[in-house]
């Protein structure tokens, strides 16, 4: 008896494996352009990950150039810049992280809060339209800005009689202007994912604190923030996992590549460029690359699994 169970076990597994496929055809099928596009622009290129160790010679190509072993991540950390392309790298994004989530969250809420949900949507359009812009047109906008010449900013100066700035050879002014021009460029996408979310919560909860009395505040900290809560959080873990990730148009384009404004502007993106531009090591190109891919792989557990300990439910696995 227990010989003639088993094949039973496995037809009956067969014939719901071509029901449930049989069922799902249509968006297996709708799925597929997809799945190969992924297959080769995402896996397919990690064979390249082999040049991290090794030094590349096109003659003989990826896998027949020679193994160099670690000495391309040497080159790398060894470098007098190591020490500043990463902490411009982590400290920049730790801040648009922290200031991303808190802006995007309160301008979701305002925006929710409006009456006229027309002029909400003007609003809302207003502030999402910077983020279709590339970088290379926000540098010819802030030149506008900065120009030693023609700026309106030293116009102004000017006019009040001040004498002009060289924006781009003062260090200290960048850290800021960087840090602005990525809030007013990308917080407005953070901010339609989070209204995306609101749209989601029920009006019975808000009905039920009115009649408590509960105020305009007291909602937003019981009923809103909570719901928002887990969108915050997977964000947040997706956006630790890009911390090593520089905007590699911010840094580059928008200093117009001025070389007195490297030691704020020079993160690993950058330095892994203008490295791979003047030596052409692209070994090291490589290098750079796996490592902030480990690095990001390893953030995002780790803070996934202190969300789980902390909030299993708001954890991404």
């Amino acid at each position: 008896m227990k010989q003639s169970a088993r094949p039973a076990k496995t037809v009956y597994r067969k014939a719901g494996f071509m029901k449930t496929f049989r069922k799902n055809l249509p968006l297996t099928i709708m799925a597929l352009p997809a799945l190969v596009v992924m297959f080769l622009f995402r896996y397919l290129p990690m064979s390249g990950l082999l040049l991290a160790f090794k030094r590349f010679s096109v003659r003989k190509g990826i896998f027949g150039s020679d193994w160099v072993s670690w000495q391309n991540f040497e080159f790398l950390f060894k470098t007098s810049d190591a020490w500043v392309i990463t902490r411009n790298t982590i400290l920049y994004n730790a801040l648009f992280i922290a200031l991303d989530l808190v802006m995007a969250v309160a301008m979701a809420i305002g925006l929710s809060e409006l009456l006229r949900k027309r002029r909400a949507k003007v609003y809302q359009t207003i502030f999402m339209a910077p983020y279709f812009l590339s970088w290379v047109v926000v540098s010819f906008m802030a030149f506008s800005l900065f120009s030693v010449d023609d700026g309106l900013f030293n116009h102004l100066l000017n006019y009040f009689g001040f004498a002009g700035v060289n924006w781009y050879a003062e260090p200290g002014k960048w850290p800021f202007i960087l840090t602005f021009f990525q809030l007013w460029k990308t917080v407005g996408y953070s901010t339609v994912m989070y209204i995306s979310t609101l749209t989601g919560i029920s009006n019975d909860y808000y009905e039920a604190a009115i009649i408590d009395g509960a105020t305009k505040w007291q909602q937003i900290c019981r009923i809103t923030l909570p719901c928002l809560k887990p969108m915050m959080i997977v964000l947040t873990i997706l956006a630790i996992g890009r911390i090593f990730y520089a905007d590699f148009g911010l840094f580059f384009q928008l200093p117009r590549d001025s070389g007195p404004l490297y030691p704020v502007t020079q993160v690993i993106d950058t330095y892994v460029y203008r490295a791979l531009k003047e030596t052409g090591n692209v070994g090291m190109a490589a290098a750079a690359s796996l490592y902030q891919s480990v690095v990001g792989f390893v953030l995002v557990v780790g803070a996934n699994l202190v969300v789980r300990r902390i909030e299993p439910d708001s954890a991404l696995f």
